[in-house]
């Protein structure tokens, strides 16, 4: 991954492109026909547990981990952890993101070391794009991914911290992915996800074992991070073709 030098400000402020547009999800947490609670195939099995990407989460269903938008984690007496987890696979809706889509949330960090969350992409095993990913023991970095096409990104900046109030844009190009943070255009990785590409999407806290990133520390019996805003728009009509004609424009652009 790149990453800028320490105490680097963000890139100048530029303000999005902005073709005609519907919304096509406004996340209701609560909602089960759109979301669905405690279960992903991004796990295996369909989860509760994934100790193989050096998680210790135990995914649960209880609404109180998710429903309302704070995504929780909390210790359990046999060293797992009671987590939340909401995906758009396998619910009624099935919402699925599509090349030229734009994600845009705002999301308050996890204060605890530990704690481990995102907002992905994910369907039959793969097309996984990170929105975003943050560790506390890291407190200033953001990360984003592209393992669709192999891309990826760190973000260090002290706008970024425990506990941080964080706007997220993330344009799911065909030829190059842009990542946006509070205002300002930080990566484009120049890749995409092609013209074929649709995941669904997954908003989780897991937590990390200990391999990559520290465990939580013995007197953290609890966690969360939040979620108050998720909406996702999609091109519409000569929109698609002035998207592809920017996207064009981005790969000669610097990131």
């Amino acid at each position: 991954m790149q990453q800028p030098n320490p105490g680097d400000p963000f890139p100048a402020q530029r303000t999005p492109s902005a073709p005609s547009t519907d919304v096509v999800l406004t996340a209701d947490f609560a909602s089960a026909e759109q979301w669905v609670a405690g279960r992903s195939w991004a796990y295996p099995d369909g989860g509760p547990v994934n100790p193989g990407d050096d998680k210790l989460d135990h995914l649960v269903t209880d609404p109180s981990y998710s429903r309302s938008g704070v995504f929780r984690a909390v210790r359990r007496p046999d060293g797992l952890w009671n987590t939340g987890l909401l995906t758009t696979e396998g619910s009624e809706q099935a919402f699925a993101l599509r090349p030229g889509d734009v994600l845009e949330a705002r999301v308050r960090l996890p204060r605890e070391v530990g704690a481990w969350p995102a907002i992905w992409t994910w369907r039959d095993g793969d097309q996984e794009i990170d929105v975003f990913e943050y560790h506390p023991d890291h407190p200033h970095l953001l990360e984003f991914g592209n393992h669709v096409r192999g891309a990826g990104f760190s973000l260090r900046d002290d706008a970024i911290a425990p506990g941080a109030w964080v706007d997220l844009r993330t344009e799911f190009g065909a030829r190059s992915v842009v990542w946006w943070v509070n205002g300002s255009r930080v990566f484009s990785d120049q890749r995409g996800v092609g013209r074929r590409w649709h995941a669904y999407l997954i908003v989780n806290l897991s937590v990390s074992a200990g391999r990559y990133h520290p465990a939580p520390a013995p007197r953290t019996a609890e966690m969360s991070f939040e979620v108050s805003r998720l909406v996702v728009r999609r091109p519409t009509g000569d929109a698609v073709a002035a998207a592809e004609a920017g996207e064009e424009a981005a790969l000669d652009e610097p990131a």
